[in-house]
């Protein structure tokens, strides 16, 4: 028993201890006899640690076999020569029979299990095996890994690996194919007494195939230690019915407990827990569900039900097997039930230890039959009178129970340690010592502490003979006190039976009732109204005002218009239908964000770059009023305006068509969906099931939502997204749900103070807040029972026992109602006080609420109070009830009766009609209400019918909600949907008001999950003021003051007279049936109230019952985890037949979500919402941020006058002509406004203004927002189907296969062998050449220059990019048109990896590691270089071929990673502001610039970026932008020739400025530059990565900080802090914000008369600067500087080009400044003398600096002077 004398002690001992301990509890005050029954149930546990398993889906084509055909014969191989052949024996002549085998000593291998078999040619005995314990189900039926592996229990054999040569050895004589499926049958153990005895079935079949006892329990939901609760709870109620020959039929409690022999697919494991009815199916008695130890046994005698049964007793008692065969019943089987949940129970128990016998031979013991059946007495004797026993309970008792018998063992294993599996094989389990003999007594003992609540009968020889006495004393009436009785038979030499006989009126009744499924009792209900069974109970009710006449005369209409006089006040009456709540915007987003992770994921499910528009289909359940709601949100919210279809809806009316109820026209309007769907492919639809819980079965429903949302056409098609929206999650939370856990969205809960970062004016309250309200202790709590209601219904459920209790508590309601309208009415005759006692204070207070608010309101505001009533029939027969007594008391306009019908539409009389018109401003005729909360503030009784809510939503106005019929609470689904009607959004601002003083406090111990576990309803929204046609802030108030002397404002609270107005912001008040209330008020040992453990809902079932309870601190994931690993759907449920597709390894479908959320919440408005963002978001994802910014300085050129150098019209420019064109100096791109000017002759001063810096020109830059178009370049993120195959994402492209070559070539300015890498996609291999011996790599493949293809684009593209892998734009398939074209990404080598991953088609060259960190020159300088020494292989090779080297193609393109679309002006189209853009290929842009003639004397080609705007201002700009060709600076997208730039390099040492000095020295070269004006680049803006994104940071640390330019530089040998970056990069940015500094002369004069002389290079000296570029080289073409005084100089890397006569050739202005760089102090010194710079100027020590960097990082120096 768990204590430290187990195993050790004697029997005599055990029984003292044993029996002292139950002394001791039985006199003390504790509930549970300590140490023996200590903390057995009702008590904190902390969660088993659950091993994820596999389950073994090849088991269904194990059993596919089986069929209702003949068995094929099967031929056995003949048996060895001499070998045995004994049936029982295996051929080396060794015993196996389990008889001869009980009491020897086995060897049981570890990890093996002892398992019987049986032989067709000897069904009496079984076989004792022992088989490797992976290759058997565990206790659901799965886990068992298919094939076998077996050892021989009799000869030791071992080793067998396939049953058919075991059963060969064994004899088993098989006719047909040996399957250890059909003939491995039981686990054995050992008993108490040690010895081998049979256990429990092996479950090779699993849940939804195998109907063995193990599993009912998981077919029925758990049920409450507390009253109304039934123990058994099935949906199908079945009749079994035994013929015994020529007597009369008996019945068995289940004929039908396993399938039958063969397979058909009409068996449903529903059929266990029977409720014997009517003897009208025979069977015979071979069916019967044997007990967990007992062998079969054979035929018992009947046992006779007397007749009159329920007549004389009053009851129908119900009988649970436990242990041991049940008799055969006869006689009036009708009037009593047979249920074998306890027996699953027993079993389910003693199969809990095979969890821990993976760990060695030896298992720990299950619970011996006798301490199961002592433990169940001493639950039931704990029980309450009114309490009805809960199978969970019993299963945690026995779970606790077991653990504390093994504590050490368990813990020891679930701390494995080194060899503990060895160390375990020598230790036996600890013995459980209660014997039979004990049981009886202790049972008795345990049973006299409770009087005759439970009485044990263990004297008895059989069972059969103990129900004969049970009958017995029914009949004579000794049985009136009894609850329960307890048949123990103890024979010697047979296994111990049981069963529990409930002899309680109100356990059987409501066990009964449980045992029935919610539509079957309503079904039941209907019957016994249409059949005249309530005839009886209604002429008792209406007796009990008998000698008083109900007649009373009519009163005067009490709404009487009052005219506007000094006593009445106008009514504000606001309403606010858009207003969103912010936390209603967050899930929005949220629900936006799980949209996008599911478009970002590598699983390509959706492409949200494909979709150009949303549209949408909400399916909610078939109720008018619920779709009449659902229609009034969606036309308020202005979802229809976003999405664009305003013009396809103009009404209300119209809207509903994107609204569908789910009934027999839902199939047409989802049909109409999936064409529209693959109509139109650029459509996103979202299909909303809302109040998702509400149907999930799979074939039972005449329209299931299965054959709906998950048919091939919406799960296949790539533009159909899913969303779930639902209160109860966990109905879709199961072991095969299709809802990945990652797509679920939780409502922010107040628990964390989610709530409060969204700035909310509302304040939920929900169950948990009600629940809060109980534990206050200030004033009434909002949720309570009526007592009086309680006895006067048990009184007549008593009298009539064959009622159903909803038709006997619907009339006591009923009755209640009537009376108290009569009381409250104060008519004459009506009886006054004297009727009070037939009705109760709750109930009077409720009408008194109901009538007199709206007397007194002068705009007679009124509550409404809301009967629940189940039963249409019985809510239909309240309606005529109520209706006509409200007549008769003359009451017919005081307040409505309104029927709540799914089905119908809402009905109200016309004169209240016209209130509510009157109230709303409505001036429409024909107007008329439509859903409940067009209701508030109407005075009305609300019947609200049906099995289930359906989502409708309550008015504000609600003050009562009446669930005192409700009987339909057993599953949690069906009991948080009934108390989701009271949910409440209140105003934070009157939070301190008595209006809200049952607000939880912040002491508040209900946790976040309380409000998600007992909250959940769909689109029953009490949208508070979004969705609520009266605002929170409704009032009624005068329209002045009604105190003339009062001169202080109106008080924010309303007038006292208007009841409605004050409480507008308190929750309604709860009434609730007791056996409900005790339930939620009752906490389990977790803290959480007690329906949190139960069954989700019927259509799921518990993957186990040994599970570890709910946490109080669990989050709403946490919660999903748990329900995902501990349920499993019913056959019927929806998921059920859900498998994983192909090729995937989890079931989940990649385009489903899950919103969940408490009742009344706002969900609704938070879909709504999300459909208007995602609308927006996909309009986003067309359009890109573009720069359209101006080109700059077209202010400073002289008009060009009337000199056109080519036509507007040419498409190509000539040589001769372009030649003639001036040069433009002068940098026009916006992008480098913060560069200093270049000089030219005609240079005009900027235009006064502070200049940006680089930061604000990066950072500041103007944008314009330009929807893509089908030409466009994209990222990463694009995923459409046309380009799956450029991207390297085709299923039949193996992504990744790629090569890497290297390539090799020097360069006397690189002073070595440079070796570059290329990335190559096997797929691109063919644009490069390799050796035929060793596949080296040796060129890049160029056309012919006089090739030509309309599909093929001849220069290789290079894009250089770093820090873009994700948002570069890479993919040109769509920019290209589809044209064949060699694309190569540039990058370094550190990011080689995560560009290979995101681009794996790609062909990448990868620089080498050295210039990691260099800029965008190296780069340049690197790809001109291979691209020049490339063109010289192509040519070579061209020439072996008998060809001309000239001609190869010799261009190449550079491309900036940030161009994303290209246009041309059409220039046949003509708009008043000129020439019109339109959006063109990169394809076309290419082919038309390659097609140029003359194209090779062109050096350098390019096109302008694009702006929106005119191009320049004045007729200069204007004249120079009317020339289609020109001669200027060229950025971001050019045409290189190789060929023609050879002597012409790259700086590549550059950071910045490289295109503007390479531009410039290519023009000094003498070499032709054209642009070509009709052609823009559009660029997109992208904030990651760039070769403009520069870190600076000291080399201390690897933080950036904020250093100072001034800090880049210092004097050299000094100790000044030493930065880690480039020194190319520290001067350049020390030039560029330094140099009003370094050149003084030049900041104080005017910059563009005296200019700074560079000479070969040209370097940003900052916008204040204007720098004059000359080339030292001769022949170069240099502008005139004949007269020009320059304000300084600067010399950069100087080379022999540059001579002291040359520098003559320049004056000075005195006291210029002189600037010469070198990479070192000596260089620097030799190129002053050199130079003869002493000469001219002047310098000092001190004037000389190094960049800021330390010695091995080779600082550069630099030495500036003045001119003398």
């Amino acid at each position: 028993m768990g204590n430290s004398y187990a195993g050790h002690l004697r029997t005599t001992r055990f029984e003292e201890v044993l029996h002292n301990s139950i002394e001791a509890s039985l006199r003390s005050n504790t509930v549970v006899p300590r140490p023996v029954f200590s903390q057995l149930y009702l008590e904190a546990e902390q969660p088993a640690t659950h091993n994820g398993r596999v389950e073994n889906e090849d088991e269904e084509e194990e059993d596919g076999s089986e069929s209702n055909s003949p068995p094929a014969p099967y031929q056995t191989k003949p048996p060895p020569e001499g070998c045995c052949t004994t049936d029982g024996f295996c051929q080396a002549g060794r015993d196996l029979r389990l008889s001869s085998l009980a009491s020897q000593p086995l060897d049981v291998p570890p990890g093996f299990l002892l398992v019987a078999a049986k032989s067709p040619s000897a069904p009496d005995c079984l076989l004792v095996c022992a088989v490797d314990h992976r290759f058997l189900p565990d206790e659901r039926g799965r886990n068992a890994l298919l094939g076998f592996s077996g050892n021989c229990m009799g000869c030791g054999e071992k080793g067998f690996r396939y049953f058919t040569e075991f059963s060969n050895h064994i004899n088993l004589k098989l006719i047909t194919q040996p399957k250890k499926q059909k003939h491995l049958k039981y686990h054995l153990h050992r008993n108490s007494v040690g010895q081998l005895v049979r256990g429990a079935a092996i479950c090779w079949k699993g849940l939804a195939s195998t109907p063995g006892p193990p599993h009912l329990v998981d077919l029925n939901p758990p049920l409450t230690n507390g009253s109304h609760a039934p123990l058994s709870q099935n949906t199908l109620p079945q009749t079994a019915v035994l013929s015994n020959g020529s007597g009369r039929p008996t019945v068995i409690g289940t004929l039908n407990a396993g399938p039958p022999k063969k397979r058909h697919k009409g068996w449903s494991p529903e059929s266990t827990a029977t409720c014997v009815s009517a003897p009208t199916v025979s069977a015979t008695p071979g069916t019967e569900s044997q007990g967990s130890s007992n062998p079969p046994s054979p035929l018992q005698a009947s046992v006779t039900v007397p007749d009159q049964l329920l007549h004389i007793c009053g009851l129908r008692p119900i009988i649970f097997r436990g242990h041991g065969c049940l008799p055969h019943l006869s006689g009036n089987v009708c009037d009593v039930q047979v249920s074998s949940l306890l027996q699953s129970c027993y079993q389910n128990s003693q199969a809990l230890p095979r969890v821990y016998q993976h760990y060695g031979p030896s298992p720990i013991q299950p619970l011996s039959v006798e301490m199961q059946i002592l433990l169940t007495v001493y639950y039931l004797v704990q029980l309450g009178p009114d309490q009805v026993p809960l199978i969970q309970d019993l299963e945690q008792i026995f779970m606790r129970s077991w653990r504390e018998s093994h504590l050490s063992e368990i813990r020891q294993y679930q701390q494995p340690q080194p060899g503990l599996s060895q160390a375990h094989s020598a230790l036996p389990g600890l013995p459980q010592s209660l014997t039979p003999s004990q049981l009886p007594w202790l049972a008795q003992l345990a049973a006299s502490s409770c009087g005759e609540g439970v009485l044990v009968l263990g004297e008895k020889a059989s069972v059969a003979l103990g129900l004969v006495d049970t009958f017995t004393r029914l009949m004579e009436g000794r049985l009136a006190h009894t609850n329960y009785v307890v048949i123990i038979c103890t024979v010697n030499g047979q296994e111990t039976e049981a069963c529990v006989v409930v002899t309680g009126k109100h356990q059987c009744r409501v066990l009964a009732e449980g045992m029935v499924s919610p539509s079957d009792g309503l079904r039941e209900i209907s019957q016994q109204l249409s059949t005249g069974m309530t005839q009886e109970l209604t002429s008792f009710c209406t007796s009990l005002g008998s000698g008083r006449s109900t007649t009373v005369s009519a009163l005067s209409p009490q709404f009487i218009s009052q005219e506007a006089t000094g006593e009445s006040s106008p009514i504000k009456y606001h309403v606010a239908w858009r207003e969103v709540r912010p936390i209603q915007l967050a899930v929005a987003r949220k629900l936006l964000s799980h949209v996008c992770a599911i478009a970002d994921s590598s699983t390509q499910n959706l492409d949200l770059g494909s979709f150009d528009r949303v549209h949408f289909l909400i399916c909610v359940p078939p109720c008018e009023v619920s779709f009449q709601q659902t229609v009034l949100h969606l036309w308020n919210s202005g979802v229809l305006q976003q999405l664009g279809l305003d013009q396809e809806c103009l009404s209300q009316k119209e809207a509903e068509r994107y609204v569908v109820k789910m009934d027999r026209e839902a199939r047409a309007r989802i049909d109409d969906l999936i064409q529209e769907a693959h109509r139109n492919v650029n459509t996103l639809y979202i299909l909303v099931h809302d109040h998702a819980h509400w149907d999930i079965k799979r074939c039972l429903s005449p329209w299931p939502m299965d054959s709906l949302l998950n048919c091939p056409q919406i799960r296949d098609a790539t533009n159909i997204l899913t969303l779930h929206v639902t209160s109860f999650p966990f109905t879709l939370q199961t072991q095969d749900t299709r809802i990945s856990p990652y797509n679920e969205i939780h409502w922010p809960s107040a628990f964390n103070h989610d709530v409060d970062l969204y700035h909310e004016k509302t304040l939920y309250f929900g169950v948990s807040e009600l629940l809060d309200s109980t534990h206050s202790g200030s004033g009434l709590p909002l949720l309570r029972y009526d007592s009086s209601f309680e006895n006067m219904a048990s009184a007549l459920e008593d009298r009539f026992p064959k009622l159903h209790s909803v038709v006997i508590r619907t009339q006591v309601l009923v009755q209640h109602y009537c009376v108290a309208l009569m009381a409250i009415s104060g008519q004459p005759r009506s009886g006054g006080r004297s009727l009070h006692k037939h009705t109760s204070v709750e109930t009077l207070e409720i009408v008194q609420s109901l009538l007199s608010p709206a007397q007194r309101c002068p705009a007679h505001h009124g509550h409404m109070v809301l009967l629940r009533i189940p039963s249409l029939a019985l809510a239909g027969w309240a309606h005529q009830r109520l209706t006509r007594v409200r007549q008769r008391l003359g009451l017919g306009e005081r307040f409505e009766v309104i029927l709540g019908n799914p089905g119908q539409a809402l009905s109200i009389g016309q004169s209240f009609t016209e209130h509510i018109k009157a109230w709303l401003k409505i001036h429409e005729s024909d107007w008329a209400p439509r859903t409940y909360l067009e209701l508030e503030a109407l005075p009305c009784i609300l019947i609200l019918s049906g099995a289930d809510p359906l989502g409708q939503s309550l008015p504000r106005s609600l003050k009562y909600c009446d669930l005192r019929v409700v009987s339909s609470y057993l599953q949690r689904t069906a009991l948080e949907q009934e108390l989701g009607l009271a949910a409440y959004l209140m105003r934070v601002e009157t939070q301190g008001s008595q209006a809200h003083s049952h607000a939880p406090g912040p002491g508040s111990d209900l946790s976040e999950s309380d409000r998600d576990k007992l909250s959940s309803t769909d689109n029953e929204e009490d949208e508070g003021n979004p969705q609520h046609p009266v605002s929170p802030n409704t009032q009624c108030q005068p329209s002045k003051p009604t105190s003339s002397g009062s001169s202080s404002p109106l008080p924010p609270f309303p007038r006292p007279s208007c009841s409605w107005a004050r409480g507008v912001n308190r929750p309604p008040s709860v009434l609730l049936p007791r056996g409900l209330y005790d339930i939620i008020t009752t906490c389990d040992g977790s803290g959480l109230p007690r329906c949190t453990s139960f069954l989700p809902h019927l259509s799921v079932a518990w993957a186990s019952s040994f599970r570890p309870m709910l946490s109080k601190m669990m989050t709403c994931t946490e919660q999903s985890l748990y329900y995902r690993q501990w349920t499993v759907p019913q056959p019927h449920h929806m998921d059920s037949n859900n498998r994983p597709a192909e090729g995937r390894t989890d079931n989940f479908h990649p385009r489903r979500l899950l919103l969940s959320g408490p009742p009344q919440v706002g969900k609704t408005g938070a879909y709504l919402q999300f459909l208007g963002i995602l609308s927006r978001m996909l309009i986003r994802l067309m359009e890109v941020d573009i720069y359209d910014e101006e080109d700059i300085h077209y202010s400073e050129f002289p008009p060009l006058g009337s000199v056109q150098y080519h036509s507007a019209c040419a498409s190509w420019p000539t040589v001769d002509t372009l030649r003639s064109m001036p040069f433009d100096y002068t940098v026009h791109d916006a992008e480098y406004e913060d560069i200093s000017s270049v000089y030219c002759p005609d240079h005009c001063p900027v235009a006064a203004g502070n200049p940006r810096r680089q930061e604000d020109v990066y950072l500041r830059r103007r944008t314009a927002r330009i929807k893509l178009s089908k030409y466009a370049a994209y990222n990463t993120y694009h995923h459409c189907e046309l380009c799956h195959q450029y991207m390297g994402f085709n299923p039949t492209y193996q992504m990744y296969e790629s090569a890497l070559h290297s390539f090799s070539f020097s360069h006397l300015s690189l002073g070595e062998e440079i070796q570059l890498y290329f990335i190559i996609p096997k797929s691109k291999q063919h644009h490069f050449s390799f050796s035929q011996t060793g596949g080296q790599l040796e060129s890049l493949r160029l056309p012919l220059i006089s090739d030509w293809n309309p599909d093929c684009i001849k220069s290789p593209i290079f894009t250089l990019t770093t820090g873009r892998h994700e948002h570069g734009l890479f993919n040109l398939f769509h920019a290209m048109d589809g044209a064949n074209h060699l694309h190569i990404l540039v990058i370094k080598e550190y990011e080689m990896a995560v560009y290979k991953k995101y681009w794996p088609n790609h062909i990448m060259l990868v620089l080498p590691t050295i210039f990691n960190g260099a800029g965008i020159g190296a780069a340049h300088f690197l790809i001109k270089e291979l691209s020049y020494q490339n063109l010289g292989l192509e040519r070579s090779r061209r020439v072996e071929a008998g060809g001309s080297a000239a001609d190869v193609w010799p261009f190449i393109i550079l491309s900036d990673d940030s161009c994303v679309m290209w246009n041309t002006v059409d220039l046949n189209s003509l708009s008043a502001s000129g020439p019109v853009e339109r959006n063109v290929s990169l394809k076309q842009v290419l082919q038309h610039m390659e097609a140029c003639p003359d194209l090779t004397h062109y050096s350098l080609c390019g096109i302008k970026k694009w702006s929106s705007r005119p191009p320049g201002q004045g007729s200069g700009g204007e004249a120079l932008h009317r020339e289609p060709f020109s001669r200027g600076h060229l950025h971001d997208f050019l045409l290189l020739n190789v060929d023609l730039t050879r002597d012409v390099q790259y700086n590549q040492n550059r950071f910045t400025c490289d295109d503007v000095d390479f531009t410039l020295r290519a023009h000094s070269a003498g070499l032709l530059i054209c642009r070509f004006n009709n052609f823009s680049v559009m660029k997109k803006q992208i904030a990651i990565g760039g070769y403009r994104t520069f870190i600076i940071k000291t080399k201390m640390t690897d933080v950036p900080t904020s250093v100072q330019p001034t800090q880049y530089v210092c004097a050299p040998d000094s100790k000044h802090p030493f930065l880690a970056t480039p020194a190319q990069l520290l001067l350049e940015k020390y030039l560029q914000h330094t140099s009003q500094r370094l050149f003084p002369l030049s900041a104080h004069t005017q910059t563009h008369t005296h200019p700074i002389l560079s000479v070969d290079c040209y370097l940003n000296l900052g916008p204040e600067v204007t720098v004059c570029f000359v080339s030292s080289r001769p022949q170069s073409i240099n502008i005139s500087t004949t007269g020009l005084l320059f304000s300084g100089l600067l010399l950069c890397f100087c080379d022999a080009f540059i001579t002291p006569g040359f520098l003559k050739k320049f004056q000075f202005l005195k006291g210029s400044t002189l600037c010469v760089i070198s990479a070192d102090r000596s260089s620097l010194r030799q190129t002053v003398v050199r130079l003869e710079l002493e000469d001219e100027w002047r310098f000092r020590l001190s004037d000389e600096f190094q960049t800021a960097n330390a010695k091995e990082d080779c600082p550069l120096f630099f030495l500036t002077g003045k001119h003398i």
